[in-house]
C-alpha cells in the first residue's frame, strides 16, 4: 500500500471510531480529496465532520484550536508546509499555550497534517521543509511520516495525546509503497527507545558491533539513506545503523547517542536548509556526551542554504539527495 493510501485510510479509520474527530482543510471535499489525494472519500463517508475551508491557513489554525477547546479531537491540513508561516502565530501564541495558562484545566490537541518538501519543481514557496522553525516551541510535538512508522499508529497516538502536534509528510512519499520488516532481505529491523510513545526504528546489516557509523533521519531522507545503506553493505562492504524517527520534537536522544557510542560516528540527515538546525542540535547534544567517543565530528547533511528553484537540475543541485548522503556516510565511516 502506498504512503498516501495508508495515510488516508488512518484517518478514515479515525473518523470512523470517534465522533469528536474532525478533519478540516482547503480542498480537501470529495471529488478532489485534497491536493495529493490523502483525504479523497472522507468527505463522502462523513459529510458533517469533513469539511473543506476558505483560502486561509490562519482561520484553519483558529477554527481547529476553537473546536480542540471545546472537546474535539481536530486534525487540520495545511496544503503546503511552507503556508505554516501564515499560521505561526497561532502555533506559538494560542495552541501550544491554552494548558500551560490555564494548569492543565483547558487543553488543545490540534493535530496539523502538512505536505512538505521538494523534488517536485514546485518552487521557492512550494517545496521547502520548514519543520526546523516549529522545534523547540514547548509544548508542541513536531512528528514526521516515514515508510517504515504505519500512520495509523502513529494517528492514533497523536490523538491520544493531548499535546498539540505538527505532522510533516514529505511530498514524495506519498505514491511510495510503505515497507514492512520482512521486506527488506538481509536487514534486521527493530524498534528503539520509545518513551515519546513512538519509537524510532533501526535497520541494519549485520550486528552493530559491525557498523562504523550511526546515520539518524526522518521522512523520505530516511528512505533515501535507507537505499544507499543497502548498497553499501552489498559492494562496499560498508556497515552503517540508520535509525529513523518518526517523532523530531521533543526528541529521544538516548537511542542515538547510544547507537553513535557503539559505531563511533554519526551522522545527521534532513531537507531543511543547512544551519540552525536539527541536526546541529543533535550534533551539539552529542559533542557534550560522547566527547572523545566518537572518531570524527558529527557530519549534519542538509539542504543549501538557498531559496529552492523551480528549474529540475538546480533544485536537484540544492537538495539532498543520495551522492551527498553517501559522501558524507563515507567520510566517518572509514
Amino acid at each position: 500500500m502506498i504512503y498516501a493510501r495508508a495515510l488516508g485510510d488512518a484517518l478514515h479509520q479515525a473518523l470512523a471510531e470517534n465522533e469528536q474527530v474532525v478533519v478540516l482543510g482547503e480542498d480537501i471535499a470529495d471529488p478532489y480529496g485534497g491536493a495529493f489525494k490523502v483525504t479523497r472519500g472522507l468527505s463522502t463517508a462523513f459529510p458533517k465532520r469533513v469539511r473543506t475551508t476558505p483560502i486561509s491557513e490562519a482561520a484553519i489554525a483558529g477554527v481547529a484550536a476553537g473546536l480542540a477547546l471545546a472537546g474535539y479531537r481536530p486534525i487540520a491540513e495545511v496544503m503546503f508546509g511552507d503556508f505554516l508561516a501564515l499560521c505561526f502565530d497561532q502555533i506559538l501564541n494560542h495552541i501550544t499555550k491554552y494548558q500551560a495558562m490555564y494548569n492543565g484545566n483547558a487543553t488543545c490537541p490540534v493535530v496539523i497534517r502538512t505536505p512538505s518538501g521538494g523534488g517536485r519543481g514546485y518552487g521557492p514557496t512550494h517545496s521547502q521543509s520548514i519543520e526546523k522553525h516549529m522545534l523547540g516551541i514547548p509544548h508542541l510535538r513536531v512528528v514526521a511520516g516515514s515508510l517504515l512508522h504505519d500512520p495509523d499508529e502513529v494517528l492514533r497516538h497523536l490523538l491520544a495525546d493531548d499535546t498539540p502536534a505538527i505532522h510533516v509528510e514529505h511530498k514524495l512519499l506519498y505514491a511510495l509503497d510503505m515497507i514492512e520488516p520482512g521486506q527488506l532481505i538481509g536487514a534486521t529491523v527493530q524498534s528503539c527507545g520509545g518513551q515519546s510513545g513512538l519509537p524510532m526504528i533501526a535497520v541494519r546489516y549485520g550486528p552493530r558491533s559491525e557498523c562504523t557509523a550511526t546515520v539518524i533521519a526522518y521522512g523520505y531522507q530516511a528512505e533515501l539513506a535507507r537505499r544507499v545503506q543497502a548498497r553499501l553493505a552489498l559492494e562496499e562492504e560498508i556497515f552503517v545503523e540508520l535509525l529513523v524517527t518518526a517523532q523530531l520534537a521533543p526528541l529521544e536522544l538516548d537511542p542515538i547517542l547510544d547507537s553513535a557510542a557503539a559505531t563511533g560516528a554519526l551522522v545527521t540527515l534532513e531537507e531543511g536548509t543547512s544551519g540552525w538546525s536539527w541536526g546541529t542540535e543533535i550534533a551539539a547534544e552529542a559533542g557534550r556526551r560522547l566527547f572523545g567517543s566518537l572518531r570524527r565530528p558529527v557530519e549534519v547533511v542538509a539542504s543549501g542554504s538557498d531559496v529552492i528553484p523551480s528549474s529540475r537540475g538546480p533544485e536537484r543541485d540544492l537538495l539532498v539527495g543520495e551522492e551527498q548522503i553517501e559522501a558524507a556516510i563515507l567520510a566517518v565511516a572509514a
